[in-house]
């Protein structure tokens, strides 16, 4: 079996259906396999797809690397082999990225002579729903002190994101940009466009979404969607700097909302940010979904 570069196409709107239909049966559980992330940063990871015998193949292209997924869907051994091997005439260093656990298993199991490297940068942080919306004990003791400050100093309102508010949320992100200062760095320009996506095909794309409100006004947001029946996955968090501490009340809003309807909370990956990894780790995960790479020799 041959699987061939002109069997893909772009990423469209219309191909949510395809996801839809293979992810009902055969549930992801890393955040960069959804959707949503896919179709909102197409721009960047110029993303194609490929259904072939009911499996899902996906392919990235950015300036710095070429790569395909290992195929989502039903055991197809030919499929896999053939999705290999195309990975591997790309010449890459890192031509064929594993993002589920299974999938690893089954390259240990099959190709136990290929060189598969975690990434820890894109390891998905997953916690329990009721631990982020609770903070209980000594763990978490920093983190209530936080948000007890910044309720007295900026108490809020909380609204769920919909039609009503959409406009203001579009101006809380051109407000965000400015002082991120998002037109200067690419990567800020990139994520500029994919949250703006998320916002434009908000409903298309399933996703649901909380404001904060200190003030009478959006001080931060975050968008999520179902990742797996289990698993709700967060997407975005932003937040203006105005009142410290507002991350901490948009991260146990956010919970609230969603912990008598997920197990589980998936906040995605730190990037390899120092920052970012510090405040993850903070909120100490019940465990990591993990990258792998097929480094070519």
């Amino acid at each position: 079996m041959k699987i061939h570069e002109e069997d893909f196409h772009p990423i469209e709107l219309e191909d949510k259906d395809i996801f839809d239909r293979i992810y009902r049966d055969y549930p992801i559980q890393h955040s960069e396999n959804t959707f949503g992330t896919l179709f909102c940063w197409r721009s960047y990871g110029h993303y194609k797809i490929c259904e072939h015998e009911g499996c899902l193949i996906i392919k990235g292209e950015t300036e710095n690397y070429h790569s395909y997924r290992f195929p989502i869907g039903p055991v197809k051994p030919d499929v896999f082999h053939a999705t290999i091997k195309l990975a591997q005439n790309l010449g890459e260093e890192a031509p064929l990225l594993i993002l589920e656990p299974w999938q690893y298993s089954w390259m240990r199991e099959h190709y136990p002579t290929l060189k598969l490297k975690p990434d820890r940068e894109f390891f998905d942080y997953v916690y329990k729903s009721e631990i982020l919306a609770s903070l209980p004990g000594q763990d978490f003791l920093s983190v209530r002190k936080q948000l007890n400050k910044f309720r007295r100093k900026c108490p809020s309102t909380v609204e769920l994101i919909s039609e009503s508010n959409m406009d203001e949320v579009l101006e809380f992100l051109v407000k965000w940009c400015q002082q991120r200062e998002c037109d200067k760095y690419t990567i800020l320009k990139h994520e500029k466009e994919a949250i703006n996506e998320a916002v434009q095909y908000f409903d298309q794309l399933g996703f649901s979404g909380i404001t904060v409100n200190p003030k009478g006004e959006i001080g931060g947001i975050a968008i999520f969607e179902e990742l797996n029946p289990t698993t709700a996955v967060v997407h975005y968090e932003k937040a203006l700097p105005d009142c410290e501490g507002i991350y901490k009340e948009v991260n146990i809003q956010t919970a609230l909302y969603l912990k008598d309807r997920y197990h589980y909370i998936n906040r995605e990956s730190d990037m390899g940010i120092p920052g970012l990894r510090e405040a993850k780790e903070r909120y100490h995960p019940d465990h990591m979904v993990k990258l792998y790479y097929l480094e070519n020799s």
